[in-house]
């Protein structure tokens, strides 16, 4: 997986220095919050430094539940959700994208969580994101 590229603890994520990074996949970044936001008016993201990774993660968190996580990446960022097993039926039934079930069926489980990941590089990926994460809320 690649890295992720925000490890400098002492410098805060703004916007100009993740869209610095990101390039041309900032306009992904402000249609998925906008999106986000049009969805979920009560959502809020913040970024946080995890002292385990080594790195700045942003969490986009409705009331207390947690939505996805966000690492920013050379040219891009990568959107991560967890679900419990619940959330299996919610994913298979949906509208996603054959590649996203398949990797929640057999993806990497810790313990009895599981986890769809994916580098964000196209505007249909926002879409999915956006789908994934009406799913997260009901879970």
């Amino acid at each position: 997986m690649e890295p992720l590229v925000l490890s400098d603890k002492s410098k805060f994520p703004t916007d100009d220095l993740i869209f610095s990074i990101i390039g041309k996949n900032s306009e992904y970044w402000n249609k998925l919050m906008e999106g986000i936001h049009e969805k979920f008016p009560g959502a809020t993201g913040q970024w946080n430094y995890y002292n385990d990774g080594k790195n700045w993660l942003f969490k986009m968190v409705l009331k207390k539940k947690t939505l996805f996580w966000i690492g920013i990446l050379s040219n891009t960022f990568r959107i991560t959700f967890y679900f419990g097993a619940k959330a299996e039926s919610l994913i298979t039934a949906s509208d996603l994208s054959d590649t996203i079930k398949q990797q929640y069926l057999t993806g990497q489980r810790f313990g009895k969580i599981r986890c769809i990941t994916f580098k964000v590089e196209d505007p249909s990926q926002i879409d999915e994101a956006i789908k994934i994460t009406e799913i997260k809320s009901k879970c």
